[in-house]
């Protein structure tokens, strides 16, 4: 399963949704592909305001902030093959 990371460089909210999906990661395997969103004009402009932004199943499921049971539990939903819908609650 692939994990995408939508971030930037010196950004401490970035740093701590990595954290998070590291320790997730430690329990569930997974790939993490983080990107910057200023390598594509199209993800920074979607996503300027919200970043972190972490896709699980090609779908927008947290952005600024992650819980890390909440994180677990969108995984193993996606593992078990259950839609992963956004997560409520994390968008400011």
């Amino acid at each position: 399963m692939i994990v995408r990371l939508y971030s930037k460089p010196n950004c401490c909210l970035c740093d701590q949704a990595k954290e998070v999906l590291e320790r997730v990661r430690e329990r569930i395997p997974f790939d993490l592909v983080e990107e910057d969103i200023r390598a594509d004009p199209a993800i920074f402009a979607a996503y300027r305001y919200d970043i972190p932004v972490v896709i699980i199943d090609g779908r927008d499921t947290f952005k600024l902030r992650l819980e890390e049971t909440e994180v677990e539990a969108c995984l193993r939903r996606a593992i078990n093959g259950t839609p992963v819908a956004h997560s409520g609650g994390h968008e400011e």
